[in-house]
């Protein structure tokens, strides 16, 4: 049983952009957040402006663009889910698909960020999604089905999880136009999908359809795909890179 908190989320992501003179944006973004009612709305600069932008957030939730799975270590470049709390994030971005395709972040590894994110405190998403080549071929459902299957954590027992569908070929074709642009490409799709909650269900079986996306407020969904086989569909590899 799960018990699903129907909110929209609009998530934006900073990427590599954005300076301290960047978030004098701010200001207009709060007023617009408040105004959308029965929206949550987060912004996802990147690590360097996490917390400056806190001080200037007006409440709006600030999040950060990854995590590492890993409390502490010799990890060159990371950044744990302690250091985002201590900076003042309260969501992080997980399994994004730059991060699949550019750093070949794998299923697995997508699990154990996502897993210490909850863990830590921080509301999670986890980004899923098919490239323009697995879409025209018909594979989409079973692909993002599968990576759900590999991506999502197993143990779901607190903590806040959004599932966003993020098609490869919706956020680099479409993206470039305008959110408002990418938010009906991702409805046109047919195979949205996801779930805002506080899951408790296994990880084998794929959420109920409340989608969500890093970059829009969440479009109807039609019924949610089969619960993903423990073996990929034809033409995936478990943990492979979107790209």
């Amino acid at each position: 049983m799960i018990m699903h908190l129907r909110r929209k989320l609009v998530a934006g992501n900073w990427k590599m952009n954005g300076s301290l003179a960047a978030l004098a944006e701010l200001g207009p973004i709060v007023e617009a957040a408040k105004a959308a009612g029965g929206v949550d709305v987060a912004l996802c600069p990147p690590f360097t402006l996490i917390a400056p932008a806190v001080t200037r957030s007006g409440g709006l939730v600030i999040g950060a663009q990854d995590c590492h799975a890993h409390d502490s270590g010799a990890h060159t470049g990371c950044v744990s889910v302690a250091m985002l709390r201590e900076a003042g994030a309260r969501l992080v971005i997980t399994g994004h698909s730059e991060r699949r395709a550019d750093q070949h972040e794998t299923d697995a590894e997508v699990r154990a960020k996502a897993a210490a994110a909850l863990k830590g405190g921080l509301t999670t998403i986890v980004c899923v999604g098919e490239t323009d080549a697995e879409r025209r071929a018909g594979n989409h459902v079973d692909i993002v089905s599968f990576m759900l299957g590999g991506s999502l954590p197993d143990d779901w027992e607190e903590g806040e999880l959004v599932v966003a569908y993020e098609p490869v070929w919706g956020t680099r074709r479409y993206a470039r136009i305008s959110p408002a642009a990418s938010a009906t490409a991702a409805t046109a799709s047919g195979s949205s999908m996801g779930a805002r909650s506080r899951p408790t269900m296994p990880r084998s079986c794929s959420p109920s359809p409340t989608s969500t996306a890093p970059w829009s407020a969440a479009p109807a969904s039609p019924p949610p795909p089969s619960c993903p086989s423990s073996r990929p569909p034809p033409g995936v590899e478990r943990g492979r890179s979107i790209d």
